[in-house]
């Protein structure tokens, strides 16, 4: 079957469901608050929870891939499993693993995530253009084929990102707003929404001199635990906001296991968010 456009299910689930992502970030701390061990059991317990609380209900779910592949194999089927419950009851599934690089390499780290018969297939990869935003172009080729998405870095909240991102160009541009630039590039034309979106976070303040109306979405970490609160959106996205997807992670999932608590949490802060970008 073939799939509808990642931009077009994205904007549709986004208009249903309310314009929140939900992190699945089974770190150590987080299963120690839950009651569970670190291990194969913990991480079970806790990615079924998380998808029976959410899955249905958000539009996006986002697994941090690396929580996972700590354990191994086995860490790694229970993403599998993880992503395939999501994708069945509902969610779109953003795939944070964050892969950059070239060539062949680059074209099976898309094949992992991006190809509809794999057993990781999601809906979206989040991945690194900085070995060249060229690097990229297996994965591109690959999204749009599979009807899938990418998230790309341009502006991140982490403070080290400055450096490398709002490097300035000879052309006297900067590298982030070079990496806005091609999704732009990629987006053009396309309807309700792009395929092709950035990362840019949530807490980094004014962002005025980048134009940030790229035609896709802009998966914004930040909302909750790193300060950054749904108010705060059309002050940083400016018109762009309606196509930002917030990202909240420790923000919801510190009320589990409870599933009750974790729905509570994830209403909350899309009722939150679906205000903020109302009144913008």
């Amino acid at each position: 079957m073939t799939l509808e456009p990642f931009g077009a299910r994205l904007r549709s689930a986004m208009d249903e469901r309310g314009p929140l992502c939900v992190g699945i970030d089974p770190h150590a701390s987080l299963l120690q608050e839950w009651g569970l061990n670190d291990d194969i059991a913990g991480l079970e317990r806790f990615s079924r929870t998380v998808v029976e609380a959410m899955a249905d209900r958000v539009a996006v779910l986002k697994p941090q891939s690396a929580f996972f592949e700590r354990f191994g194999s086995r860490g790694i089927a229970v993403l599998e499993k993880s992503v395939e419950e999501a994708r069945a009851a509902g969610a779109l599934v953003v795939m944070d693993a964050k892969r950059g690089d070239i060539g062949s390499t680059m074209a099976a780290y898309a094949e992992a995530f991006l190809r509809k018969d794999s057993p990781l297939f999601s809906d979206a990869l989040t991945v690194s253009p900085y070995l060249g935003y060229g690097s990229l172009s297996p994965a591109v080729a690959m999204a749009r084929e599979s009807g899938a998405g990418l998230f790309v870095l341009a502006l991140t909240s982490n403070p080290e990102g400055g450096e490398v991102q709002h490097a300035v160009r000879t052309d006297g541009r900067t590298v982030g707003a070079t990496v806005l630039a091609h999704l732009a590039a990629e987006n053009a034309g396309e309807e309700p929404l792009g395929s092709f979106g950035a990362v840019v976070g949530a807490t980094l303040g004014d962002l005025s001199t980048y134009d940030l109306n790229i035609n896709g979405p802009l998966l914004a970490p930040g909302i909750g635990a790193q300060g950054a609160t749904a108010a705060d959106l059309p002050r940083v996205f400016g018109s762009a906001v309606r196509n930002v997807v917030p990202n909240v992670s420790r923000g919801v999932l510190r009320h589990g296991p409870d599933v009750a608590a974790l729905r509570s949490a994830a209403e909350r802060f899309a009722e939150e968010v679906r205000a903020a970008v109302a009144a913008a």
